[in-house]
C-alpha cells in the first residue's frame, strides 16, 4: 500500500544537518514515529516526500529550511530579566528551559545570551533556518480507520 493523505505510517527517520551530523533519530532509542499524513503533525513538504512510499521503502531527500522548520522568527526572541531564573533553571547559554503559557501549554525556549541582567531566549525551533536531510525507513502503512 503506497502512502496517501490519511494514512497512518510507522516510521524511524533520521535528520542530518548540512555537516552531516545527526540532530535527531528514533533509532537511536528504536522507538519508531507514527503518524497520519495530513494531521498537521509534519511540514507540507516533508509529507510530500512521504507520499508514494511503501512498507519497506527507505528513501534520503535534503529540504530547504522553508520546507522543513522554517526560518528564524526574530519576534520569537524575548529578552528576560535574569530574576526570573533560580538555581533549579540556571540562565547559561545553550540551556532549553520550558516556559508555561497562560494556557497551561509549555513553549520550550533556549537561551542564546547572557549579559548582565538580561537573558536572550529563544523559541524559534532549534533547527529553524538549516538545510536538512531526512533519513527515512517505512516500516509500516495502514490505512484510515474510523471510530
Amino acid at each position: 500500500m503506497k502512502i496517501e493523505t490519511g494514512h497512518e505510517v510507522v516510521f524511524h527517520f533520521s535528520i542530518k544537518l548540512s555537516d552531516d551530523s545527526v540532530a535527531d533519530s528514533t533509532k537511536v532509542n528504536n522507538k519508531p514515529a507514527k503518524l497520519t499524513i495530513g494531521d498537521g503533525n509534519l511540514t507540507p513538504g516533508f509529507e510530500a516526500c512521504l507520499i508514494g512510499l511503501e512498507k519497506g521503502d527507505e528513501k534520503s531527500f535534503t529540504l530547504q529550511p522553508e520546507e522543513a522548520f522554517g526560518e528564524p522568527n526574530p519576534d520569537n526572541i524575548y529578552y528576560l530579566d535574569r530574576d526570573k531564573f533560580g538555581s533549579d533553571i540556571p540562565a547559561e547559554v545553550g540551556t532549553i528551559v520550558a516556559f508555561t503559557q497562560p494556557d497551561g501549554a509549555e513553549l520550550p525556549g533556549m537561551i542564546r545570551e547572557v549579559v548582565g541582567q538580561s537573558v536572550t531566549v529563544d523559541f524559534n525551533h532549534p533547527l529553524a533556518g538549516q538545510v536538512l536531510t531526512f533519513d527515512v525507513e517505512i516500516l509500516d502503512v495502514l490505512p484510515t480507520t474510523t471510530k
